[in-house]
């Protein structure tokens, strides 16, 4: 009788170790993990994972490779995470862009950002600026939107590609302060730059890290920043919050997800390794040089916060109307 129950409840908890994936937990990582980058290398979201990766092989003991599976906005890499096996060994690095925007903005991304992933943790936080050529003559955002408001039509306002992070920070400014200022949109942030430069557009939004240099120089000037405090590299600059819109935040946040069923312990041990990765000093630095800055949550604040940037940026997609195929 003794050896039946036994035997019984071994099978229960094999059954339970397989549907639930604690069997590997303890173990983890037993080989090598790939982090997956959904952009080509050398932009800011593979900058991110660089240094994820490495600090993760340190603390883990075990190889975490980034590997960029680029192509359609983000969605290719991400939605090969989404579907692969929920086992830890596949990993995303995910961006506002791919995780709040794309899901509404192409008809066909191919996954959910609340039903599909596990969020382990945040990494950091980006600001978007408002830039522009210095001999723009408005020094503020009170003054920019006074002078939109008296010629409307008449300002062009560059950005990157429709449905990235700087067209939508640009479309979210232009609702909340009522002004018709025309949104022209480049292929990539090089070119907004080299037009911004050039005095062929006045003004643009745009992540920092393509800019900063030409900032230091004085090539460029920073009228604002999106978000709610000031950027920490560049303190003198004021947010829109203190510029006269009160509230207005409109930040790209990374973190690191898993596959939706991926464990509790695999993503509790991850989530751990990962806030105290964020807390070195060495990190927080390379962060700060990659224009963000450093940001950490448990898995279920970032859970909330995928639920709350989904809604903002798939809220305004919407809006306005924004499709790709």
């Amino acid at each position: 009788m003794l050896r039946s129950v036994a035997a019984a409840v071994s099978a229960l908890a094999v059954l339970f170790a397989t549907t639930n994936g604690t069997f590997a937990a303890p173990d983890y990582p037993a080989r090598t993990v790939t982090l997956v980058v959904p952009f080509p290398p050398g932009g800011g979201v593979d900058a991110m994972a660089r240094v994820v990766a490495a600090k993760l092989s340190e603390a883990m003991r075990q190889q975490f490779v980034v590997d960029n599976r680029a192509g359609a906005g983000g969605t290719i890499g991400t939605r090969a995470v989404a579907q692969a096996a929920p086992d830890g060994y596949t990993l995303l690095l995910g961006h506002t862009g791919t995780i709040s925007i794309n899901p509404s903005l192409y008809t066909h991304a191919g996954y959910d950002p609340r039903k599909d992933f596990a969020p382990v943790g945040l990494v950091a936080s980006m600001p978007v600026a408002l830039l522009a050529n210095p001999s723009f003559p408005a020094k503020s955002i009170g003054e920019f939107i006074a002078m939109a408001k008296r010629d409307p039509g008449k300002f062009n306002l560059g950005t990157s590609a429709i449905g990235t992070g700087g067209y939508m920070c640009a479309e979210l400014f232009k609702s909340e302060a009522g002004v018709d200022v025309a949104i022209i949109p480049y292929k990539g942030t090089a070119p907004v730059m080299n037009d911004l430069l050039g005095g062929h557009v006045p003004i643009a939004f745009g992540v920092l890290p393509p800019a900063l240099g030409n900032l230091q120089a004085g090539k460029l000037r920073a009228v604002a920043v999106t978000s709610r405090k000031r950027f920490s590299l560049l303190p003198d600059v004021p947010t829109f919050d203190e510029s006269g819109m009160p509230g207005f935040e409109a930040v790209l946040h990374y973190g690191l997800l898993a596959p939706a069923g991926t464990p509790k312990e695999i993503v509790d041990r991850l989530s751990d390794e990962l806030r105290k990765i964020v807390d070195i000093p060495e990190v927080r630095e390379q962060i700060n040089k990659e224009g963000g800055d450093p940001l950490t949550s448990s898995p279920a604040e970032y859970g909330v916060d995928i639920d709350k940037e989904e809604k903002k940026w798939g809220g305004l997609v919407k809006k306005l109307g924004l499709k790709v195929e």
